[in-house]
């Protein structure tokens, strides 16, 4: 019985309490949890906090340095040039994605050994290129950046890395065999390789960036070119004889063990931060953001005032919410500053000499003796 009337008096509540928490839902904004969290938005153009497209342009020098002929050559530099385009897109604070366009050129000296040498002289190669490359792009700052440092975010150490393909033309010249010659008949060595698929090279390398303005960053990058083919440099066609020592084949492609000719490129460059709002992504770090929310609240005044207009009669209730300003010293009150009456004679209790019973007021709140 006592557990039927339990289960009664249990189940309106039950119900209300499904009520009370009803889940809000529409096709437009699915809500799963409840009405309290109805405002969801679709992530569009309009809710975006923040810019995460660019478009970079760059220049600088371009070096051959693992390679059979160097851009270094008996102490002297042999300067190339490096240019690149590239459309950016932010994926989130850390990591972003980069389509890069590179065109270029390189010239590389090497001197062959012994006789072959002798008569070659300091043979002078060139090579012009043109590349296509997907390139990630992670924002080391962002990992790295104390908890602590709440200085203006202005600087960025970034990292990059990727894959592409290229086409390039070379050209070889020495005082031999690679020369303009009609008795005997020379040419220089001159080979072409078209961009396909057969033409992957990768790279990688470190950038600094500097926020100039909400529009614009500028930096300084630098990039490691792995070619992965052993006639980038233009040191001859990467076929038997090029390897082998018997051949009369000049071996330019034996001056180094390495079969990767690789480049090295230093460049400075400007982006264009394309968007209407204020920060672009890859200027944002969402754990500052929460360390500095943090931080103003534990710095904020926590002090709570109370009894602002004071307590005028002494009673203990705050004049803000007293609703009997004038309660006499010494009489015992309610929550609301009123004094008390237990037995609403209209007599309080302080001048009231029969507090339980009622009585008059001429007779100090006792009842008379008729």
């Amino acid at each position: 019985m006592k557990l039927g009337l339990l289960l009664l008096a249990a189940l309106p509540i039950a119900t209300y309490a499904q009520d009370s928490i009803a889940v809000s839902s529409t096709n437009e904004y699915p809500n799963t949890f409840s009405s309290g969290s109805a405002n969801v938005q679709p992530f569009n153009n309009k809710a975006r906090r923040f810019n995460d497209w660019s478009v970079s342009i760059g220049g600088g020098g371009a070096f051959m340095v693992h390679s059979d002929l160097k851009s270094i050559h008996d102490k002297k530099v042999n300067w190339g040039y490096n240019a690149y385009v590239s459309i950016d897109k932010q994926i989130t604070h850390t990591f972003g994605l980069s389509l890069i366009y590179q065109r270029g050129e390189t010239t590389q000296k090497g001197q062959l050994e012994g006789a072959a040498g002798l008569a070659a002289g300091v043979a002078t190669a060139k090579t012009k290129y043109n590349q296509f490359a997907l390139m990630g792009d992670v924002n080391f700052s962002n990992f790295l950046r104390r908890v602590d440092n709440h200085s203006p975010y202005r600087w960025a150490l970034h990292g990059y890395a990727g894959i592409g393909i290229m086409g390039y033309d070379t050209s070889l010249y020495d005082n031999d065999q690679y020369r303009y010659s009609n008795s005997p008949k020379r040419t220089p060595l001159f080979i072409k390789q078209d961009i396909d698929i057969n033409s992957l090279f990768y790279q990688f390398g470190i950038g600094l960036k500097y926020n100039v303005s909400r529009l614009v960053d500028i930096e300084a990058r630098t990039m490691y070119v792995i070619s992965g083919d052993d006639e980038f440099d233009g040191g001859g066609w990467a076929g038997p004889d090029n390897y082998d020592p018997a051949s009369s084949t000049p071996k330019y492609n034996m001056l180094n063990k390495r079969r990767s000719d690789n480049m090295w490129t230093v460049n400075l460059g400007v982006s264009f931060k394309i968007g209407k709002q204020l920060s672009h992504l890859a200027w944002h770090d969402p754990l500052q953001e929460a360390y500095y929310r943090t931080s103003v609240l534990e710095n904020a005044s926590s002090e709570l005032v109370v009894c602002e207009k004071g307590d005028a009669d002494n009673d203990g209730v705050c004049d803000d919410w007293d609703r009997q300003l004038d309660t006499p010293a010494g009489a015992r009150v309610d929550g609301a500053g009123v004094a008390l009456d237990m037995d609403l004679d209209g007599v309080i209790d302080l001048y009231d000499k029969c507090v339980t019973v009622p009585g008059p007021v001429e007779n100090n709140g006792c009842p008379t003796n008729k």
